[in-house]
């Protein structure tokens, strides 16, 4: 089943509703759980604990789009004029240090540290208190998995803010308030350090309950991240090895990737899971992530949300200009047109376009209010960035290792049914940038790039400034050691 991990979740949600390590803290705080550390069959619940941590409620998806992808040139803020102001301060670089789209980011990426340091620092009572050989292995393997998610965190903090305070443990409310930020680097060595340690102990796979990341997502995420760190020959290294094992392949279906079928499939390597469990009410594991960007005042119920984050016009002229028919039919969802499954999107809809990669067809969305959207699982790394990962990381002078940067960005271009091009860097930034339009890394990869300024001017963006957003003005007050960010007064 697609969502039997979340199962598992949810399951274990119900039955220790009362449990405090359930619910979200004050960061890098980890309260007392009286969990059992003698049964391995409690060696789970905290690591559920930090995946449901991730998961995008209804404000935080708000916040998440804004911050992740509005602030980019290929999308809008959307929804209606007077809608969403902090999103909209974002969108043209006029945002300052009390935006609070931006401190609920910061909140909410402590908060993964948090429920992740929360689950590690189990994983030692669990070693202290089990015997057995198979629950000693369970120990080490879970543990590894709670710092890809920890890891995740603090690459977001650090792409979004700069450098953050690094918390690995439990701390008072004195020690939290006198930590100082660690520098960027002392940042991707912490970040390398949790994924080296998953790589070498967390299962290339499992069994049963798919979702749940492995030794493949913390390769994904450190070739990733290796990139932001120009650690040329690590990004393809660890893309070459996900490459040459033949566990993964890019869908033949480019919209496949973003429907159901495309859950959990051999091109996801990373993801938020979301699911209704099959219900129209009552408690479930879903998030607000998809219904956040749904055609608003769409007639139909269940085919409508609130609207934001839209592509822009830039977006669609650029892949327009390329030819990129494609996937331009995914990623954009227009209105006044009727989709190939069957949902009219109305000519009543606020927006002229709206984010079609996350588009769920009616038939899925049953849920008895708001229904849009609520078994879309949100896409963090797929296999084609890693093919992407791998061209980049070549063109910049890492070693070839399975294939050549040519063949990997003529898989990517093949899918999207595109004729081949010579392979530059220039190229294999072009196709990052269609392949992935909408999901949340535009931004990111412009300011990595040194194109930010170049690009994003025009819109508003100020060089030296909005390379990261600003420490929250809250955060500050809390704790006087966090520094003013360059440009913001506060």
């Amino acid at each position: 089943m697609k969502k039997s991990f979340i199962l598992i979740a949810i399951a274990i949600l119900t039955l220790c509703s009362c449990s405090d390590f359930l619910n979200i803290r004050t960061e890098a705080t980890m309260p007392s759980s009286g969990l059992d550390y003698t049964k391995t069959e409690n060696i789970i619940m905290p690591l559920s604990a930090a995946y449901a941590s991730m998961r995008l409620g209804e404000g935080e998806s708000f916040n998440y789009v804004a911050v992740m992808e509005i602030c980019s040139d290929d999308a809008d803020k959307g929804s209606s004029a007077d809608d969403g102001p902090m999103a909209k301060a974002i969108d043209n670089f006029t945002l300052d240090a009390s935006n609070t789209c931006v401190a609920d980011m910061w909140t909410y990426y402590y908060n993964i540290a948090s429920s992740a340091n929360y689950a590690i620092e189990s994983m030692d009572k669990f070693g202290e208190a089990i015997t057995s050989e198979d629950g000693l292995r369970q120990v080490k393997e879970t543990r590894g998995e709670a710092k890809i998610i920890r890891a995740w965190a603090y690459f977001n903090l650090l792409r979004v803010f700069g450098s953050v305070p690094y918390i690995d443990r439990t701390m008072t409310a004195e020690e939290l308030a006198s930590m100082k930020v660690s520098t960027e680097d002392q940042l991707f060595t912490y970040i390398y350090a949790d994924l080296d340690e998953a790589i070498n102990v967390v299962p290339s796979a499992w069994d049963e309950y798919p979702g749940r990341y492995t030794s493949w997502t913390a390769r994904a995420l450190k070739s990733r991240v290796a990139l932001y760190r120009k650690d040329w020959k690590e990004a393809a290294a660890q893309a070459d090895a996900i490459i040459a094992s033949g566990e993964f392949s890019l869908l033949p279906n480019f919209r496949d990737v973003f429907q159901m079928k495309g859950e959990n499939s051999t091109e996801i390597l990373m993801s938020i899971q979301s699911s209704t469990l099959g219900q129209s009410a009552g408690d479930a594991p879903m998030c607000y992530y998809a219904f956040i960007q749904g055609p608003r005042n769409n007639p139909a119920s269940n085919m409508q949300g609130w609207g934001f984050k839209v592509p822009s016009e830039k977006l669609i002229a650029f892949l327009d200009g390329r030819g990129d028919v494609i996937r331009k039919q995914t990623t954009i969802l227009e209105r006044g047109t009727t989709t190939p499954e069957g949902d009219e999107i109305s000519t009543m809809c606020v927006n002229p376009y709206y984010n079609g990669k996350v588009y769920t067809p009616s038939r899925y969305n049953k849920w008895s209010y708001n229904a849009y959207g609520r078994d879309y699982d949100i896409r963090l790394i797929r296999y084609a960035e890693i093919l992407l990962n791998y061209a980049e990381a070549v063109m910049n002078g890492a070693p070839a290792g399975s294939i050549s940067a040519q063949d990997a960005l003529d898989m990517v271009r093949g899918r999207a049914g595109l004729n081949a091009v010579a392979v530059s860097l220039d190229a294999v930034q072009e196709e990052r940038h269609a392949e992935l339009a909408m999901e949340d890394n535009r931004f990111f990869d412009l300011v990595r790039w040194g194109k930010a300024a170049e690009v994003l001017g025009p819109l508003g963006f100020t060089a030296g400034k909005n390379e990261h957003f600003p420490i929250p003005s809250t955060q500050r007050q809390l704790n006087p050691n966090l520094p003013a960010s360059p440009g913001y007064s506060y």
